[in-house]
């Protein structure tokens, strides 16, 4: 069985820098851009893959989400433990 990576998924807390970061420093395409403002989901993936996305959400924007929830989900993003994804490439300095 062949197995690969359809869509994972990364929070945002700053949809402009986000997409900055993804699409300017590591040249991946934006394939989708949805809602206004914070509230954005954004989806990106590497050009010439179409078959493998990161979907960049905002975290803790469900209404069934306590305030309690959102403020340990900001500490962790603020930490860096909350969401994460490993890219490899076989030249770094072609990325």
């Amino acid at each position: 069985m062949d197995l690969t990576i359809h869509t994972t998924a990364l929070p945002h807390d700053d949809p402009d820098a986000a997409v900055a970061f993804y699409r300017d420093a590591l040249g991946f395409e934006i394939r989708s851009d949805v809602g206004q403002g914070r509230m954005r989901w954004i989806t990106v993936g590497p050009a010439g893959q179409p078959g493998t996305s990161i979907l960049l959400a905002p975290p803790a924007t469900d209404p069934g989400v306590t305030e309690d929830e959102r403020r340990v989900v900001t500490e962790m993003m603020a930490k860096g433990t909350y969401g994460w994804i490993l890219l490899a490439s076989r030249d770094l300095d072609t990325v």
